[in-house]
């Protein structure tokens, strides 16, 4: 059975970007767009009372909208009678990826991670994108100063088993339907005892340029499968020494149209719950952020 991409509206204007950009990606793949909306609230003290009539408005609205805008596309609507979290959770499951919207962008003003964002992310099991909206309710999938949509899925690869292979299969599976490039980003070393960049003296160290060359080794090792598969797919290889959620930033801030990022669904139990790049990225990335699931 066909999977579809899911979003969450709520009326937002972030909502109504997240549904745009699901909408243009369901016409790249050539899958059918879901929309839902979860019409009983989170919990604080004293919920409100739900108003399911306009909750069904509202979803029209959505289907309406998009529909207008993407007259070939297959669209289906669901109103979830319950919460927003566990709704999201079990839609994430059967869809090929789960949309969602959020606001701004920095520490104080960046992705809703709260009562709904952070934990869909976390116990999703399926690919969850973040969109931000633009100025005018548009996605933020635009290269900065540009008018059109990055040509770059940015991937950051950390443990280069089987979680690079689980993120790249997403990052090329997404760059082949859009006709971009992956870039695949790969920080090393240890940058928090010399800052962000290596001192000279290190640079010009045989152990150090050693180390480096091995790195690019692997990284070209761990990309030679996915670029037989996708010979369409251009490749960049960016290996940088140092602070990997610094890395992937830099790498993500010229032409990047999507930041693709993993969230291990074995964690121990004091860990961040979605990594501390992922967060970084969350919360400072320009363009929308996938986080994807993967078993280590």
């Amino acid at each position: 059975m066909t999977r579809p991409i899911t979003v969450g509206v709520d009326g937002s204007p972030q909502s109504r970007a997240a549904a745009e950009w699901a909408a243009r990606e369901a016409a790249r793949r050539g899958l059918p767009l879901h929309l839902v909306h979860a019409w009983i609230n989170e919990p604080l003290y004293a919920p409100p009372v739900p108003d399911e009539p306009a909750s069904r408005q509202l979803l029209q609205d959505h289907h309406d909208e998009v529909a207008d805008r993407h007259p070939g596309l297959t669209i289906s609507t669901e109103l979830l009678a319950e919460m927003a979290t566990a709704g999201l959770v079990e839609q994430a499951a059967k869809s090929e990826l789960l949309v969602m919207g959020s606001r701004g962008h920095g520490p104080i003003a960046g992705f809703l991670l709260g009562s709904v964002g952070l934990p869909v992310i976390t116990h999703s099991t399926r690919p969850v994108v973040l969109v931000r909206s633009g100025p005018y309710g548009e996605p933020t999938d635009r290269a900065p100063g540009e008018a059109t949509e990055g040509d770059e899925i940015v991937v950051g690869l950390k443990d280069m088993g089987e979680p690079a292979a689980t993120l790249l299969e997403f990052a090329f599976t997404t760059a082949s339907a859009r006709g971009a490039a992956v870039r695949a980003v790969r920080a090393w070393g240890t940058p928090s005892l010399f800052g962000s960049t290596p001192p000279e003296n290190l640079e010009n160290n045989d152990e150090h340029l050693d180390l480096q060359a091995r790195q690019g080794e692997e990284l070209v090792r761990v990309l030679a499968p996915w670029r037989q598969r996708y010979p369409g797919v251009p490749v960049i290889e960016h290996l940088r020494y140092g602070n990997a959620a610094e890395v992937l930033l830099d790498a993500a801030s010229v032409h990047a149209a999507l930041v693709v990022t993993g969230r291990r669904t074995r964690r121990p139990l004091l860990a961040m719950r979605a990594g501390p790049v992922t967060h970084a990225a969350l919360h400072h990335a320009r363009t929308p952020v996938a986080v994807v699931p993967h078993g280590d």
